[in-house]
């Protein structure tokens, strides 16, 4: 084994960051602007918003680029900017029921009071490549967009709130309500910015933490307890994609001031049956994150209802292992941290390894090698 010591110091380190920007505006396309970004490639800049914990589109776009793509740098350059601001109060709690939808659907009924509205999704098309990106320009764009509008004209808008579907069950008193016990119940609020995650955790410092994971972890561990590792196997009661205003209380007037609107999406999971202290009822799970991200909000729904049972019996039921293995930013931090010099540490082991072995041998000569000694 081969072993140096790393030498130019911050004169490399230096020439490694303007490396890195020369990598990513190598080429001869024009550079992107971040608006560009934040309007093309908002997926990817909604899970930048949510997974940094900032819903702040344009700084969420700035950061990607900055990024090179890469999510989770992005979203933890966001996330330390996050850090530097001022917090300047709290907004009032919102009611889902009067978003502004997109795009809402029920898996759990065909027919739903206000109609199933698809939205912006590829759900209904084929996976395929479209060839045609390579030429698309303004002008087609236009064109696509002019006869879109024209099909759609006449029309009646959109109703400006729609009845929660889970509300149906409710009423029939065939899901669990949101009494003392409930998985849904009111409670007060953890800030999860503000203080550190303990043991066992309530319900809002939870879904907190839920809500600013990364998507892929979400997933992953909600996908293994849909295999079976686990006990959930949801169907969606409604999922939402709209936008949310942000109510402030005036603290001069003392009047709540809509100051603007997020996009959100919401999940709402109905799960098995449980029947302990009363008749059967149905169980809820509940997601909610930044952003049009539909797979973080049915993953964190799952997980939601996976981390309420009594008895964990797999990883993804147990709140203090999926609660601190979900942060993308923690577990990238953690991975990458690897990459810095351990040079101290490993020598310690591997003289204590080779001392191990020498005392080991019957002529107490030391294990042979392959000629390459390593630096004392």
């Amino acid at each position: 084994m081969g072993y140096v010591a790393v030498k130019g110091g911050e004169g490399a380190i230096a020439r490694a960051e303007q490396f890195l920007q020369a990598e990513r505006t190598g080429g001869g396309a024009d550079l992107l602007r971040p608006e560009q970004i934040r309007d093309q490639l908002y997926l990817a800049v909604d899970r930048v918003m949510g997974e940094g914990s900032l819903y702040a589109p344009e700084l969420a776009a700035l950061a990607f680029k900055q990024a090179a793509g890469d999510t989770l740098e992005a979203a933890f350059i966001l996330r330390a900017y996050r850090t530097t601001l001022p917090r300047a109060g709290y907004c009032e709690p919102i009611r889902t029921h009067g978003m502004r939808v997109i795009r809402r659907i029920s898996a759990a009924f065909k027919e739903i009071p206000g109609g199933q509205i698809l939205g912006p999704t590829p759900d209904y098309t084929l996976r395929l490549l479209d060839f045609e990106l390579h030429d698309e320009s303004r002008a087609r764009v236009q064109a696509a967009l002019h006869s879109y509008l024209k099909d759609i004209q006449g029309l009646d808008p959109l109703p400006e709130r729609f009845p929660k579907v889970v509300e149906m069950l409710r009423r029939e008193g065939l899901l669990v309500g949101r009494g003392p016990g409930a998985t849904d119940a009111p409670q007060q609020i953890f800030d999860i910015t503000r203080d550190a995650l303990r043991f066992p955790a309530p319900r809002s410092a939870r879904l907190q933490t839920l809500a600013r994971g990364e998507t892929g972890g979400l997933l992953a561990l909600a996908y293994s307890n849909m295999r079976g590792y686990g006990s959930v196997h949801p169907v969606i009661g409604e999922l939402r994609v709209g936008y949310l205003p942000v109510l402030v209380k005036n603290p001069l007037s003392g009047v709540v001031e809509t100051l603007g609107e997020i996009k959100v999406t919401e999940a709402e999971v109905i799960a098995r049956m449980e029947a302990a202290d009363g008749p059967a009822r149905f169980t809820l799970g509940y997601g909610l994150c930044f952003g049009h991200n539909e797979t973080k909000a049915i993953a964190m729904a799952v997980l939601d209802r996976a981390m309420a049972a009594d008895e964990p019996t797999s990883p993804s039921e147990d709140p203090e292992f999926v609660l601190t293995h979900i942060d993308g930013i923690e577990a990238m931090g953690f991975c990458n941290h690897y990459k810095l010099p351990h040079y101290v540490t490993f020598q310690s082991d591997l003289d204590r390894l080779r001392q191990i072995q020498s005392q080991g041998r019957p002529d107490g000569g030391e294990a042979e090698t392959d000629g390459t000694e390593a630096p004392a």
